[in-house]
């Protein structure tokens, strides 16, 4: 289980020993220059087409139980909680003046904590006073969000972009209130070709342009392995990259900044760090 303790780094001035830490047993505190270790390459580590919305989605399976990477429901008065809480604040109120309404949330390599992040940010969000969120799970070949949220493998947006489920029907509403989920649904033999579709497009223009005070979290898979995340990219506001304390080369993080633009890039968050760094506030680009 994580701790954050510091808060998204300003992507224009990127310097990894500045970024978001999130603490777990490791004692590695740096990203590493030019090598890094084989991540696990089954999912994520944990410390951690035109068919229009419904106002309420279908609960056609209540959750059983949450995975305990949720801290910042299960554990509300925890330093993790906190932490998440402050990425909130500087996400709904930046500098600029106009939040970021759709955010996506991927990293350079599986195993990285991006699942754990994004669940995370999406359920503070929507504990705020008015924000409602809708959480998709777009990592079609390895899907876990539905299984952190205490559902057993449901239909998703695989069989709304395959078979042509009504969004309605495949939407769930969470423990957490203003929180939906949009699991991945079951793996699919072309997931490229699915998110890179015109209804996929449609979905989020939908979505999106829906509802003025929702806000979209979207769990990517590593653009490095898949075609995904490259499609989805072009569709989102905003783009968190989560790394993994002296796994992640900083020449991959490097390239995934220049691959989408340092303007698209809201910060980095660095996972499975050491608590001595301290506390640092997000500075939002």
């Amino acid at each position: 289980m994580g701790k954050i303790f510091k808060a998204l780094e300003k992507s224009k001035e990127i310097d990894m020993g500045d970024s978001a830490v999130v603490e777990n047993d490791s004692r590695e505190d740096d990203l590493q220059d030019d090598t890094a270790g084989e991540e696990n390459s089954r999912g994520d580590e944990s410390p951690e087409t035109g068919a229009h919305v419904q106002e309420d989605p279908q609960t056609i399976e209540l959750p059983q139980s949450l995975d305990k990477s949720l801290v910042t429901h299960l554990k509300p008065h925890s330093s993790e909680a906190e932490q998440f809480r402050i990425l909130k604040t500087t996400i709904l109120f930046p500098k600029t003046g106009i939040p970021p309404r759709t955010i996506m949330v991927t990293s350079t390599a599986p195993g990285e904590g991006k699942s754990f992040v994004a669940s995370n940010i999406a359920i503070s969000i929507a504990k705020s006073i008015d924000e409602h969120v809708l959480l998709i799970d777009c990592d079609l070949r390895l899907p876990s969000l539905h299984t952190r949220f205490g559902f057993s493998d449901i239909p998703g947006l695989s069989e709304y972009l395959r078979a042509g489920k009504s969004l309605g029907s495949i939407l769930r509403k969470t423990a957490i209130d203003k929180l939906s989920l949009l699991p991945a649904g079951k793996p699919p033999a072309n997931p490229s070709e699915l998110i890179s579709s015109e209804q996929m497009r449609r979905l989020l223009q939908e979505v999106k342009g829906r509802y003025e005070d929702r806000y979209i979290i979207i769990d990517s898979p590593p653009p490095y392995l898949t075609a995904e995340a490259n499609a989805l990219a072009r569709q989102v506001d905003g783009i968190i990259i989560v790394v993994k304390a002296g796994k992640t080369k900083r020449s991959d993080v490097q390239d995934l900044i220049d691959t989408y633009g340092k303007e698209k890039i809201l910060g980095v968050v660095k996972n499975f760090a050491d608590a001595r760094h301290g506390f640092k506030k997000y500075e939002y680009k």
